[in-house]
């Protein structure tokens, strides 16, 4: 996998789920998945992300049966016809990890920053993979049960810190990194976090951020999730000038016109 990140990359959220909190339901058959890849790749997305797992505040896990059912026929399908296409495969299981990249994905996008799964570090390098190290307070089920910090920039660069060290030493060379916006944060967590994106360049990784209508968005506005596509593309826009360099987003159309936008005055 090539990218450079010289300008932002896209990359298109693929939910193949009954219950994620945008589009759960939407794209939960293999056809509406492939379809919607497609289409996402047509809009301008750099990446297409693929998730059989619901991450939503207060959902449950599903079987690992059930993840690989949802994923890779919709990975194969997608590759069968974009061969160029870069996957990611949205988890925090390391067999499902494995059986993607088996199948021609390039990044493992794991929401507990490699810390759910002992064995994800080991998967990722033996496949060269890129990883998403994302940091998370607690987990899906739990995150927003009063989560609290002293200081969450801190917090949050420590975690990613520790994390890609540990990745480096055990020979995972191609790393992400991300804050983890909405994942067991409050409402001013997530402004803070953006606030000082560009901290967390002194990493030495790409910094993704995800925020696509996502709750702290619907709350400061008063917005149901139908209605938050202005203020996504306000805080992708910020996020973008505070130096990110991947957008994981819903609306790839919208974030595509950012881009194109925010590359002549970066």
């Amino acid at each position: 996998m090539e990218l450079s990140f010289t300008v932002p990359k896209i990359m298109g959220i693929v939910n193949v789920t009954p219950d994620s909190f945008s589009d759960g339901g939407k794209y939960f058959s293999i056809d509406q998945a492939v379809t919607q890849g497609l289409k996402l790749i047509d809009e301008g997305a750099d990446i297409i992300d693929i998730g059989g797992e619901s991450t939503r505040p207060g959902s449950d896990s599903v079987s690992l049966e059930e993840e690989l059912k949802r994923t890779t026929p919709v990975i194969k399908s997608i590759l069968h016809l974009r061969k160029d296409a870069i996957i990611s495969i949205d988890t925090t299981k390391s067999e499902v990890a494995k059986q993607a990249l088996d199948n021609g994905a390039q990044i493992i996008n794991d929401i507990s920053g490699l810390t759910f799964d002992e064995n994800m570090t080991q998967v990722a390098k033996e496949y060269d993979a890129c990883v998403v190290i994302m940091h998370i307070k607690g987990n899906p089920k739990t995150m927003q049960d009063n989560p609290d910090y002293t200081d969450v920039v801190k917090e949050v660069y420590d975690f990613l810190l520790v994390q890609s060290i540990k990745s480096k030493q055990n020979g995972v060379d191609k790393i992400i990194v991300d804050p983890g916006i909405g994942f067991g944060k409050r409402i001013e967590d997530n402004f803070s976090l953006i606030k000082n994106l560009e901290y967390f360049q002194s990493l030495g990784y790409p910094v993704m951020v995800g925020l696509s209508k996502k709750s702290f968005i619907g709350r400061t506005l008063d917005l149901d999730i139908n209605q938050r596509d202005v203020g996504t593309v306000i805080m992708e826009t910020i996020s973008i000038l505070k130096s990110a360099r991947i957008i994981r987003t819903h609306n790839v159309k919208y974030c595509n016109q950012i881009v194109k936008l925010a590359s002549h005055i970066l």
